[in-house]
């Protein structure tokens, strides 16, 4: 018993190594700002090509048709930075600031829109570009209409034809408006991404506490056994030493009993088994919008085996669920061979937590062989004898 006993405190520490080295612990979603770094969309950068409008106005001003010059170019300035200003400010979840200047962008570019009109109207579409990109929600909707009802009178003012006015209120309005959906869109859909690695942490995190739960049942009767023949021995060791041995003998069996068990847990979870794992990975993938689609060949492996690949399941389901960004997954179980594999964004690496590195040690323990990567979606591979 003293050999085998050195084992337990070794792989009980295994399960408990914590696999998620996020950053973020559980509870700590935050919902996804303009300021904040997403995993897709237009970056700020995205928005500062749109400054070429400016080059109608800059041409008038170049070209002496513009009086008085000064004023105008100056205003053109201040309005091309104070359009740069907006949009840092949004993308650096300053909002307050982001405001203010936005409330000075549209002051400058009506007295603009008014004093000088023909060209510089194409300022009108930027404007409104700043607006989507720093204001959310029904406030921007307000702000578009007010200012393309704003633009109408002062195109109509400024003598414009209905055609023009139709065409520059048209660029105007959906101009702000897309950029709103758009930046909205993508601020949900990085949400949603947050949201579902958090589920797939407080999935292994219950399923930890389960596990914890079921070895306490599992030793609790046992050592309390234990403790009971350990005072027997004490008490009959003076005047019977044949009845100690004999209660000696039984703590012997019952603690390599508990370590059998033990050993059973840790490799299969109690023997939870491959069909009730194949079951679950289905309804998690379901649960984090995956298409999966799962293949089963040949005859029902041997019971070791079974929990042995019913943890490879847990354990490769859980790594597309938490990193690849997938949206189909493929499981295949040929005999003793188990393949999982998905068409996610993948990490570039081969280097996993602590869930695969002891599903590996166990896999090549019954001389078997397992292949693991992250490059161009994630692949498990496990294969025992």
């Amino acid at each position: 018993m003293s050999q085998e006993e050195p084992g337990l405190p070794e792989e009980a520490a295994e399960v408990a190594a914590p696999e998620v080295t996020g950053r973020r612990g559980p509870g700590t979603v935050k919902p996804a700002g303009p300021g904040r770094a997403r995993r897709g969309g237009p970056g700020e950068l995205a928005f500062y090509p749109w400054l070429l409008l400016v080059y109608p106005p800059i041409s008038d001003l170049v070209a002496g048709q513009v009086r008085p010059a000064p004023p105008a170019a100056l205003g053109i300035a201040a309005f091309a930075v104070l359009y740069v200003l907006c949009i840092r400010l949004s993308f650096r979840d300053r909002r307050r600031a982001a405001a203010v200047v936005l409330a000075g962008l549209l002051l400058v570019a009506f007295l603009l829109l008014a004093g000088f009109a023909h060209n510089w109207f194409y300022l009108a579409p930027l404007m409104t570009i700043a607006c989507g990109a720093v204001l959310r929600g029904r406030s921007v909707y307000l702000l578009l209409t007010a200012l393309t009802l704003a633009l109408v009178v002062v195109m109509w003012r400024a003598g414009a034809s209905w055609a023009s006015i139709s065409l520059a209120t048209w660029g105007t309005a959906t101009g702000g408006l897309v950029v709103s959906i758009v930046l909205k869109l993508f601020s949900v859909i990085d949400e949603l991404q947050e949201t579902r690695e958090e589920l797939a942490r407080a999935a292994v995190a219950e399923e930890r506490l389960r596990f914890s739960r079921d070895l306490h049942d599992l030793l609790g009767h046992t050592l309390s056994v234990m403790v009971v023949k350990a005072e027997a021995v004490r008490r009959l060791a003076p005047r019977d030493g044949e009845a100690a041995a004999r209660q000696a003998a039984d703590i012997e069996a019952v603690g390599r009993k508990a370590l059998t068990e033990v050993r059973a847990a840790v490799t299969g979870y109690r023997g939870r088994g491959l069909a009730a794992e194949l079951a679950s990975a289905r309804t998690v993938l379901a649960d984090a919008d995956i298409a999966a689609t799962v293949t089963v060949t040949g005859e029902r492996p041997a019971p070791e085996a079974d929990a042995l690949l019913g943890w490879a399941v847990r354990e490769g389901v859980t790594n597309v669920v938490r990193h690849s960004a997938a949206r189909t997954c493929e499981i295949t179980l040929e005999g003793t061979t188990l393949e999982i594999r998905d068409d996610g964004r993948g990490r570039g690496g081969s280097h996993f937590g602590n869930g695969l590195r002891g599903l590996s040690e166990r896999v090549v323990a019954l001389g078997g062989t397992l292949e693991a990567r992250d490059r161009d979606g994630f692949l498990l591979r496990v294969t025992l004898p």
